[in-house]
């Protein structure tokens, strides 16, 4: 509720922003709501004429009639499986809910978590032969489509695949692991979807071979610029490059301050925040980190050409000699490989006590709620440590912690259990809850609107600390209750309006939900079920409140969305449309709770 406030706070506050409604297509009574709210049939015979009765026929028995099919999920059941398919994909349909409920969530997410991961490499590399085969060309406004070749895939991942745990679950670690389409990273399609493949790998491996395969990716190798990072030459003025050094122990896996198994501070006698590494540990790390350039055919150091389909490779000769000591007391000794180096400095960050706290809490906050129980954290950090199922970093034992964890379903404080949906997953959802549809197949999107209107797109974030931070609170209600919000980081007056703006893109104008480049065909949200139930205004809200707000729809929001679909006149479509409209700006649809 404080979110939805907030929420509801943020809307209400930019009232002169009032004349961008115009393009709400809604009736004006609810457009003043959306500036207020934002937010056996037997036979029987006869007898004869006849005085003489006719022999009554004996009438074959056959088999018995087959039972009745069970009773399907109840509304409970639904509103459960709805809020699980929230957390745990981009969105599902009505009839995805409903085999949710069927099967239970356990099952349902056992069964994702055993899927063969779907491939962006794959499908990226199935664009390019596509356009070398002369089927793409460059847009009219001359982008050259090989640079939204990967932000396509993307999308048609989130779109297509049928693996969404394990989808929603790598998308979570591109906002721990970050990198950024910027330049190269870019204008190469291999280069990011390789990456998200290291990290679709990852979300149902082992963390240590997680942290080792980021480590190694050229993606990675550019982005925090150890790529090429040479041993020390003082006479020359060349140190090892620090950067990958200090942001894999700081965001990658241990943090600044060292933690409690429930991410709660540990203090010094003092009374102060105990760091868990030094300006000198950062040193050490970075020496590890020495002597890796890109793989491929004729690798040579130096080497300015990237390679994205193999991990980086060792060049002994360029990496940083004798021992280093490392976190831990560990300590690599002199004479062993550069690789055997990197494998030992894994393991010490992996075999940290911050790192299940740490980790456990971000996924946390990306899948189920902004401001977990201490309680609930350490129950994830006891399934990262290795208490189910005897393996410390198993990934799939942490997910199902997370997402299975009881205080998703009875929170300790209901008010502060929720999280804001995020701009991205407001769209995706938006398109797979309406079973949206493209000619093409393909559902191409290059990302622009999206980041236009959003102010958000996978791997786009501005720096290596994400969109936003973990820790933000924003001032008022939130702050003085010591809770965080992290999306409000991304959420300003303009991305409130242009968001509406987006929604209303995808609902009004032919429902074309994405902004595909040329000749790719756009993708089209499928409204049909929808528009059956139009003639029942309390029966499509019923159903919209199912798939769109898993049964937490407050009757006073209830009752504006009723009278504004009411007052649409009796077109079906178009009370389909401004119903959904109406839900997509609601706070009860924003705020995930």
């Amino acid at each position: 509720r404080e979110l939805q406030f907030q929420y509801k706070l943020m809307y209400t506050r930019y009232r002169k922003y009032r004349d961008f409604a115009m393009s709400f297509r809604v009736a004006g009574h609810v457009l003043s709501w959306l500036t207020l709210s934002f937010l056996i049939v037997s036979c029987g015979g006869g007898g004869s004429s006849n005085s003489v009765a006719a022999p009554t026929p004996t009438v074959p028995t056959g088999p018995p009639p087959p039972p009745p099919p069970p009773p399907g999920p109840n509304d409970a059941e639904l509103r459960a499986a709805s809020a699980f398919a929230s957390r745990t994909t981009f969105g599902m349909p009505y009839e995805g809910i409903v085999e949710i409920a069927e099967k239970g969530h356990e099952a349902w997410l056992d069964e994702q978590l055993a899927m063969e991961p779907t491939s962006h490499l794959e499908f990226a590399d199935e664009l390019v032969r596509r356009r070398d085969a002369g089927e793409f060309k460059p847009a009219d406004d001359g982008i050259l489509l090989t640079i939204t070749f990967w932000r396509g895939t993307w999308w048609n991942r989130a779109m297509t695949a049928e693996d969404q745990v394990q989808q929603r679950i790598a998308y979570a670690l591109s906002q721990i692991f970050v990198v950024s389409d910027i330049d190269i990273l870019r204008d190469n399609p291999p280069a990011l979807t390789s990456y998200m493949d290291t990290l679709l790998e990852g979300s149902t491996g082992n963390f240590k071979d997680l942290l080792l395969n980021v480590a190694l990716h050229p993606a990675m190798g550019i982005y925090l610029s150890h790529v090429n990072n040479r041993k020390a030459d003082p006479e020359n003025n060349i140190f090892p490059d620090e950067n990958f050094a200090r942001e894999v122990m700081q965001l990658f896996s241990i943090g600044l301050f060292e933690l409690n198994d429930d991410a709660t501070h540990k203090r010094d006698l003092d009374g102060n925040l105990i760091p868990t590494y030094d300006s000198e540990d950062i040193r050490e790390y970075a020496k590890v980190f020495t002597g890796l350039s890109y793989s491929g055919p004729n690798a040579w150091f130096g080497r300015w050409r990237p390679y994205f389909r193999e991990p980086m490779q060792m060049f002994e000769e360029h990496h940083s000699p004798g021992p280093k000591h490392l976190l831990g007391g560990v300590i690599v000794p002199d004479g062993q490989s550069g690789m055997e180096d990197i494998e030992l400095a894994i393991e010490s960050l992996f075999n940290h006590p911050n790192v299940g706290p740490f980790i456990g809490r971000q996924l946390i906050q990306r899948l189920t709620t902004s401001n977990p129980s201490p309680a609930y954290i350490e129950r994830v950090t006891n399934a990262f440590n290795g208490d189910t199922t005897g393996v410390r970093g198993d990934m799939k034992a942490v997910i199902k912690a997370i997402l299975l964890d009881p205080e998703v379903t009875n929170p300790p404080i209901p008010n502060s259990f929720g999280k804001v949906r995020e701009p991205v997953l407001r769209l995706t959802a938006l398109a797979r809850q309406f079973n949206a549809e493209c000619e093409d197949g393909l559902f191409y999107n290059n990302g622009y609107t999206m980041n236009y209107h959003g102010q958000q797109h996978p791997l786009n974030a501005p720096s290596v600390f994400n969109f936003y931070s973990p820790f933000h609170s924003p001032a008022g209600t939130l702050a003085e209750n010591n809770l965080v919000a992290p999306e409000f980081q991304i959420t300003t007056a303009t991305s409130v309006i242009n968001m509406v703006n987006l929604m209303d893109l995808g609902l009004f104008h032919d429902e074309k939900l994405f902004s595909p480049s040329e000749p790719f065909t756009p993708t089209e949200i499928n409204l049909e079920d929808y528009v059956e139930l139009a003639g029942d205004v309390d029966a499509l809200i019923d159903r919209l409140d199912i798939v769109m707000t898993a049964g937490k729809l407050d009757e006073a929001t209830r009752l504006r969305i009723k009278l504004g679909v009411e007052s649409i006149g009796s077109n079906a479509l178009d009370r389909a449309r401004h119903a959904i409209y109406l839900f997509a700006m609601s706070p009860n649809y924003v705020v995930e709770s």
